[in-house]
């Protein structure tokens, strides 16, 4: 329950904006704090030194998912299922053997062979240009992977072209002028996270975004040496 947001001075503002003095108005429900993350979707991205790399969406779609269990695990199954069409003919009818429609995206970039960076987030079908977004501004603006992550994005798909709060007035107004129908929007997806490996110094580089509570992480460490302590079977442990 997000309770510091309902009780806060603008939140209070915003619903005081609703109220029209001279007509009733009808019932409408408390919308979702704007930098609320869902809670269906996870990504996760890690990177060791010999550069093995491990790039992972998990997400339900749904609240529970399916609602189905695999039994002796507690794990819950996803309900992907309900993104087929329906109706026969058509690109993402159920079909035997087919694979449904998702909009994950976890992304390993190859420079030269070698891992160079990866990352990946939630988001829904904002994922996918969200994830484009940030590759690009990596490798075309030379961006590092911080600033990659955070950098505003846009998303279109249907009438409206969505753009984040942090571009300029006057970059919505260029937009508008091309015939876009822009509207601002807290955030396009989720809380982007990713590693990238430089590979003039073999830094690995976390990032992750403010659009969730992602935390980027090192940690280090390896074999202990065998130490004999009296009454104490030797042993290696990391």
């Amino acid at each position: 329950m997000p309770v510091a947001w309902l009780t806060s001075k603008e939140y209070a503002a915003e619903r005081r904006r609703q109220i029209d003095p001279r007509r009733a108005g009808a019932f409408a429900a408390a919308p979702l704090p704007g930098l609320r993350e869902g809670a269906n979707t996870t990504h996760l991205t890690v990177m060791d030194r010999d550069g093995n790399v491990v790039a992972m969406t998990q997400t339900l779609q749904m609240l529970f998912g399916s609602k189905v269990t695999v039994p002796g695990t507690g794990m819950l199954l996803n309900n992907h299922m309900s993104l087929f069409d329906p109706r026969p003919g058509r690109p993402n009818s159920i079909a035997p053997g087919k694979r449904m429609l998702s909009s994950m995206s976890p992304t390993i970039v190859l420079k030269d062979g070698q891992p160079f960076f990866a990352l990946g987030t939630p988001g829904g079908a904002r994922i996918f240009p969200a994830v484009l977004q940030a590759i690009v501004n990596v490798i075309d603006h030379r961006m590092s992977l911080q600033e990659a992550v955070e950098a505003p994005r846009v998303w279109a798909q249907g009438g409206e072209l969505e753009v984040e709060e942090a571009f300029s007035e006057e970059t919505r107004a260029q937009l508008a002028t091309l015939g876009h129908r822009v509207k601002v929007v807290n955030r396009v997806a989720g809380g982007m996270n990713g590693v990238l490996r430089d590979r003039v110094t073999g830094l690995l580089h976390g990032a992750a975004c403010w659009r969730a509570d992602g935390t980027p992480l090192g940690m280090s460490g390896g074999f202990t040496d065998r130490i004999a302590v009296p009454g104490v079977p030797t042993s290696t442990s990391t």
